[in-house]
């Protein structure tokens, strides 16, 4: 049977995967076509978006890419009825393809279902063995049993702080308590990040199977999922798939005939970044405000409605049941002595290839930008990668060597994080991505401890300072005081991490600091109040646009004669430079 599968996660629907998806339904339906059209979830080649793959019935798969509704009757005329591909489209295939390259060094643990199966359907679930994980603890594995298996794959957190995952739910076995809880944190806030979000709706039940699994091993009969409400579809495929878990028996009463119960429920968070933390999220189950609190008692002993519970994120249950299918040896053989396994990024920025990847450990930096996203777009040099999102830091181009694992990038004074990579170039303003990532956490700041709440409003006060050319050679010094004095004395980690885009930026493209405040100078020419602009009269054909798009009429000059900027009466707003079609707009 043929069949045409459409992704239909987020980045697939933001470049029009609905339009596509219905033009084919009209198309099969109108041609009667013996054609299956099926829904799967993000393959990670977001920068191809939309993605096609045609089953042709003879165990061929064509991976069609930047599919639109225009495009859909040439490939089912061509295809789908003479059996011709159409091979300039086809992005992965039976014939190798410039996109290969993108899959190469990856290895697909978390992600080895996405983009391949149906994420409404249990059974296409089952088909890629779903459940059969849940099967094995439940019917060949004590409790015990599991979190050792757990534990010797030394699987760490995924959510950042990198904490044992065996260890974790062993603290939360050994708590005593008449009722434990599992939490799931997708509560995913870091900008530019969306690993969780691709997961659940690519395929929900590889999490909901690693939260019963977790439920049986601490001895938990009920679990949330915190997901912010951002995320219709990956909400709207979880309770699907909850509700399917239920109706085959995977969630309720008497699992798997056995006496463990264990149900799930969706928590929908309003989307505050601080309730990525887990005591914070756990006051916001209970309804309370999303402020964290001391620790300990940590969640282990006492967390949700002060039971034992155990908090993981989305892409650490989802290793969960593959590393009991195929044993801890497996999973501690990837990776590095310190960091085993493979991890999940989200790449965005000004690389050629965007998208979502799954890499082993120990991969370093150079290898996923130019290896995998083949490189920075428009032939610019690469500057420096933020990982870690706004509690992470910007690691330069001259550490692209350094391998990723969590003891290599927190020497760098960046951390691991969730797993967002934003890519920098040599445009980018290292002082205004300092001053973007700390607007960001100081907004963010739940206000309970006073250096995160006034400390980082004074550091990004001195930041603004600098990028609107008013710095003074006493603010870096100011800056590095106050970063260390919140970094010390806040609450929780978005405080004690909020400084680190500003100390690494700091650490590592001081230069690019001191030229602001001393020479009054933007190297990147970003930095609006910074810039001077000027008209070549060489170049300048006076064909006016320049003056007609400047909105202080700063801009003077007859009609095929050169112009020429007040200076005195520019606003600095770049219009000018973006209107000119000659190159005849300088800025400096």
């Amino acid at each position: 049977m043929k069949q045409v599968i459409v992704g239909m996660a987020t980045c697939g629907l933001s470049a029009g995967a609905q339009k596509v998806y219905e033009k084919f339904e009209e198309v099969i339906r109108e041609k009667n076509l013996p054609v299956t059209l099926k829904e799967t979830g993000c393959i990670g080649m977001c920068y191809r978006e939309v993605l096609v793959e045609l089953q042709d019935g003879d165990g061929q798969n064509y991976l069609y890419g930047e599919v639109t509704p225009e495009r859909v009757g040439e490939i089912v005329e061509s295809h789908l009825l003479q059996n011709k591909p159409l091979l300039p489209w086809v992005v992965r295939g039976p014939h190798p393809t410039e996109d290969d390259s993108f899959f190469v060094k990856q290895k697909r643990i978390v992600l080895r279902n996405c983009g391949h199966i149906d994420p409404n359907s249990i059974d296409a679930s089952i088909h890629a063995g779903g459940y059969h994980a849940l099967r094995k603890a439940l019917l060949e594995y004590s409790p015990e049993k599991v979190i050792d298996e757990v534990t010797g794959s030394q699987l760490r957190g995924r959510g950042g702080a990198g904490f044992p995952t065996g260890v974790k739910w062993g603290f939360a076995r050994r708590s005593a308590g008449d009722k434990k809880y599992v939490i799931c944190n997708a509560d995913e806030g870091d900008p530019g990040a969306f690993m969780d979000r691709s997961v659940l709706e690519g395929d929900p039940h590889s999490v909901i199977e690693g939260m019963i699994i977790c439920g049986y091993a601490i001895g938990a009969k009920e679990g949330y999922i915190y997901v912010r409400a951002e995320y219709p579809k990956a909400i709207q495929r979880l309770r699907q798939a909850i509700a399917q878990a239920e109706e085959r028996g995977f969630l309720g009463e008497n699992i798997l005939q056995t006496d463990f119960r264990f149900r799930i429920k969706i928590k929908e968070g309003a989307g505050a970044f601080v309730c990525g933390e887990e005591t914070a999220l756990i006051a916001s189950i209970e309804g309370r405000r999303g402020n964290p609190r001391l620790r300990p008692p940590f969640p282990a002993v006492s967390g949700l409605w002060g039971k034992p519970t155990n908090i993981n994120n989305v892409e650490t249950f989802a290793n969960i049941p593959w590393i009991i299918l195929n044993g801890a040896e497996a999973f501690a053989s990837l990776g590095t002595d310190d960091s085993k396994g493979t991890k999940v990024f989200a790449l965005t920025g000004k690389i050629k290839r965007g998208g979502l990847v799954e890499v082993p450990m120990g991969i370093t930096i150079n290898e996923i930008i130019y290896d995998i996203c083949s490189g920075m777009r428009e032939g610019k040099q690469f500057k420096a990668v933020q990982m870690g999102g706004p509690s992470g830091g910007c690691i330069p181009a001259l550490m692209g060597q350094i391998q990723i694992d969590y003891a290599q990038i927190t020497k760098t004074g960046a951390i691991m994080g969730s797993g967002g990579m934003v890519v920098m170039d040599e445009s980018t303003c290292m002082v205004d991505v300092a001053k973007f990532f700390l607007n960001f956490t100081q907004n963010e700041s739940c206000g309970k401890c006073v250096f995160c709440r006034l400390g980082t409003k004074r550091m990004l006060e001195i930041l603004e300072r600098i990028t609107e050319g008013k710095g003074k050679g006493s603010d870096l010094d100011l800056l590095e005081d106050l970063a260390q004095k919140v970094r010390e004395t806040s609450l929780c980690g978005l405080g004690q991490t909020a400084p680190n885009p500003v100390l690494t930026t700091l650490r590592y493209f001081r230069q690019e600091y001191e030229t602001h405040i001393f020479d009054r100078k933007c190297p990147a020419h970003v930095c609006s109040p910074l810039l001077t602009y000027t008209i070549l009269p060489n170049c300048c054909t006076g064909c006016g646009r320049c003056a007609k798009s400047c909105p202080a009429q700063a801009i003077s000059g007859e009609r095929k004669e050169p112009h020429f900027i007040q200076p005195e009466q520019c606003v600095k707003c770049g219009r000018c430079f973006a209107s000119c079609s000659f190159g005849a707009v300088f800025k400096d």
